[in-house]
């Protein structure tokens, strides 16, 4: 049996169930990304794999650094083929690391590699790659196509044309922008830049929010009150200590793979940010994301004192993210909102990822869900209600997502 096989990660006779009968097909909604929309306008083919896999994938960079790979081999100017075998070198040794099941999905998936990836296999599986990257299906679009996505929203800043947007308008997957401004540049004129965003298609919002500062907690009360006044999605991540080993900041620039998660304490920014936000009952849909996992059940909790009909699960606590995005993370962050929320009505995974084959997460994530959820059913827990069940995966993988943003 191939490592990527129709079960995998289906632990339970239920959980097969229902990953094959409610969430195997159902399409993506990539609420949140770091897609390039110029690549996608311009429909970008790849040279090779190293460029499609390791091209500015901080995750992959941050493991070969901790495999002693020479960083000439990592962002450096070596041979692609040579980076590609460091590569492999190293998730051959990746045991209990995301990456290792990430890549093995993506390869099987776009490319139809089971073979285990590994330095004695690195240099076919590269050629095999390579092949087909030539062909017309495996442009930026045409793995998009592929994917069975349905909308995608890129991650812009104030003062963006968004003319690749535009450029998208016939393309069959919605391409939309999503508004990240920087929260210490925010002045009264970026009225007119939410304004030109809400034009073309734009219905959230993203910030870092890396201090809960009087002027930072300030600053979001005040776009929160114009996101409320356009019916946006207000997305808070919340917990990152940033660019934290200088000398590669100053060799790489941001996002080399040297952020970590801090440990900075969230709950009386946050709440006076939220509260400041209901008191003028102007708070909009929002979701909120700690890249710390001791924050689950604080963000789990809190959220529930700001909820409000009609709209079910108006504040949302975010998926698993960054470096909480692997299964224990992302099994932990359904746990802590089931047991102090609804589940049920959760929006779901996003890619986060600059990369064109990311969506297999979402595959990763609807086999996470479904192997919880039947454990739950298998251990006594939770009726084996198929009807109900049905409701709760098709929404949580999907359908919750498309009604909670409504694009």
């Amino acid at each position: 049996m191939s490592f990527i096989h129709p079960d995998f990660m289906l632990k339970n006779k239920t959980a097969r169930a229902l990953y094959h009968d409610y969430a195997e097909g159902l399409p993506i909604i990539d609420y949140h990304c770091h897609l390039s929309p110029k690549a996608i306008a311009e429909d970008h083919r790849f040279r090779n794999a190293t460029e499609l896999f390791l091209g500015g994938d901080h995750y992959k960079w941050r493991l070969m650094r901790s495999n002693g790979v020479d960083e000439a081999l990592i962002t450096g100017d070596a041979d692609d083929l040579d980076k590609w075998k460091a590569f492999a070198a190293t998730l051959q040794l990746a045991i209990g690391n995301p990456l290792y099941h990430w890549t093995h999905l993506e390869l099987s998936r776009y490319f139809g590699v089971d073979e285990l990836l590994t330095p004695e296999s690195a240099e076919a599986i590269y050629e095999q790659v390579n092949a087909c990257l030539q062909k017309d299906e495996y442009s930026v679009r045409g793995l998009i196509l592929r994917s069975n996505v349905e909308t995608i929203c890129t991650t812009d800043a104030p003062g963006d044309t968004l003319e690749y947007h535009a450029a998208l308008r016939d393309f069959p997957v919605q391409v939309l922008p999503a508004f990240r401004p920087a929260l210490d540049k925010v002045d009264a004129s970026i009225v007119k830049d939410l304004d030109f965003f809400h034009e073309r298609g734009c219905r959230l919002s993203d910030h870092a929010v890396d201090d809960l500062s009087e002027k930072t907690v300030e600053t979001l009360i005040f776009l929160g009150k114009e996101y409320a006044k356009r019916g946006w999605v207000m997305q808070l991540h919340l917990g990152a200590l940033r660019n934290t080993n200088t000398p590669k900041f100053r060799a790489l620039g941001a996002d080399c793979g040297c952020d970590i998660a801090s440990d900075m304490q969230l709950a009386e920014g946050l709440v006076k940010i939220l509260d400041g936000l209901e008191k003028e009952n102007a708070l909009p849909k929002t979701i909120v994301y700690n890249l710390n996992p001791k924050d689950n059940y604080t963000l789990a909790i809190l959220i529930g004192s700001y909820q409000k009909g009609p709209t079910p699960g108006k504040l949302q606590l975010g998926s698993g993210w960054w470096f909480c995005d692997q299964r224990d993370g992302m099994e932990a962050q359904m746990r802590a909102l089931a047991n102090e929320g609804m589940l049920a009505r959760f929006v779901g995974m996003l890619t986060d990822s600059r990369s064109f084959v990311s969506y297999t997460r979402h595959e990763y994530f609807r086999r996470l869900l479904c192997n919880l959820l039947g454990a739950w059913v298998e251990d006594g827990e939770f009726p084996d209600d198929r009807k109900t069940l049905e409701k709760i995966v098709k929404g949580v993988c999907y359908q919750n997502a498309k009604d909670y943003f409504a694009f």
